[in-house]
């Protein structure tokens, strides 16, 4: 029993040491992450609010939207040095549309679907063109520190950690084994102080019992009750930013669809061989096969896009198979010079492990069970921020004491 206790007491120190400097040094980017993300719940309600003029319109009564196709021809023809790659199949009343352009200035423009007019444009994420890319900005920060590739692969890292921390974390707050001689017996100790009993004092905070106290209490305490959601934040943080890493995971255990990563024989070309007509032709009629084959109901269209890297055409709509409370994932890829189809992607029902991966990027981005949800995750992002700081201030705290008694 000594053995066992001795054995335990040993590696509850190394994991000790693991949770406090795996902390240290993810503080601030799970702090920045925590942050951004609180925001990021009302992203584009805030970047609506912000950027009224963009993004709102007032239709006249009666008035009919212009055909998208003929839309991103205008787009195209305002925009002559750039490529027109993407473009909506749907619009929300009230509100603008928006093409993504590929050029070295603004690469984002707004179009008012019912008339055709230019509303403005963006660079986006750009911070310097001011308050106009605000929430984009935020976007960036959030998903790769403003770094591209290379902050991306940061992040990735950060979140696997995290996610492996978490289950330290959360055993570190079980009480730690008590030795025979603390009660006379391992009996008496039992019913002394059962295990659930001592463990349901992590749970609590003691709100007039210091400032250490507290601190460390909101530390463990928080850990405790969103740890679940901690879990799912980090792992699914891991599935955005480090695929590598994730897709593999998920297949150990779970069914994947093919991705279209995965396609060989994939090749560069700056422009489709067919045109973006007869794209969205072809779009539509093998997605209806595909709703017809695999038992699923096309609901809405949401966009058309044109890869340039691999010369593949995306035909994405939201389907009854689709998790997320408003716009859709369900899609299919198919070749830009033969119509050939390549792939196909359904949220869930098709793949044990799409299914699971499409709840948690959904609970990830606050896209589901609507607006108590979202002030649920507004509120999980501020809770990360303080279990950043609040394990901080407890190792500053420690070092300042133990470095007193080292002086003493």
């Amino acid at each position: 029993m000594l053995l066992v206790s001795e054995h335990a007491t040993r590696l509850r120190r190394l994991l000790v040491l693991i949770h406090r400097y795996v902390g240290l040094a993810l503080a601030l980017f799970i702090a920045i992450a925590g942050l951004s993300g609180s925001l990021l719940v009302f992203e584009h309600e805030l970047d609506e609010a912000i950027n009224p003029h963009l993004m709102r319109i007032q239709p006249l009564p009666g008035a009919v939207p212009v055909d998208f196709l003929k839309l991103r021809e205008r787009v195209q023809a305002g925009y002559p040095d750039a490529k027109v790659h993407r473009m909506d199949l749907a619009s929300e009343p009230g509100k603008a549309l928006s093409f993504r352009i590929t050029a070295s200035g603004n690469d984002q423009v707004f179009v008012d679907p019912y008339t055709g007019r230019i509303l403005g444009e963006r660079k986006w994420g750009d911070i310097s063109q001011g308050m106009v890319n605000l929430m984009p900005f935020i976007y960036r920060l959030h998903q790769s520190l403003v770094l591209g590739s290379t902050g991306t692969l940061v992040l990735g890292i950060v979140a696997l950690l995290w996610f492996l921390d978490c289950f330290v974390g959360a055993y570190l707050t079980l009480p730690s084994m008590r030795r025979r001689g603390d009660f006379g017996s391992a009996e008496i100790a039992k019913k002394k102080e059962g295990l659930l009993a001592r463990w349901s004092a992590a749970w609590k905070v003691r709100w007039h019992g210091g400032s250490y106290k507290l601190n460390f209490d909101l530390h463990r305490a928080g850990g405790l009750w969103l740890w679940a959601m901690l879990a799912v934040m980090a792992w699914s943080s891991v599935g955005f930013n480090l695929r590598e890493v994730y897709r593999p995971v998920m297949a150990t255990a779970f069914t994947l669809q093919p991705s279209v990563r995965e396609l060989p024989n994939t090749r560069p070309q700056s422009e489709p061989g067919i045109s973006w007509y007869e794209a969205h032709r072809i779009g539509k009629t093998l997605m209806n096969v595909e709703a017809r084959t695999k038992g699923f109901a096309v609901q809405q269209e949401q966009n058309l896009s044109y890869d340039a890297k691999t010369a593949l055409f995306r035909y994405r709509v939201k389907s009854d198979r689709d998790i997320r409370d408003h716009g859709g994932s369900t899609s299919i890829w198919f070749d830009a010079n033969t119509g050939e189809r390549k792939a196909a992607y359904i949220p869930s029902g098709e793949a044990n492990g799409d299914t699971v991966s499409g709840w948690l990027f959904a609970l990830h981005m606050a896209a589901i069970w609507g607006l108590p949800y979202k002030l649920f995750v507004l509120v999980t992002g501020l809770v990360v921020t303080m279990l950043s700081v609040t394990g901080v201030t407890i190792w500053a705290r420690k070092r300042s004491a133990r470095k007193k008694i080292l002086l003493t």
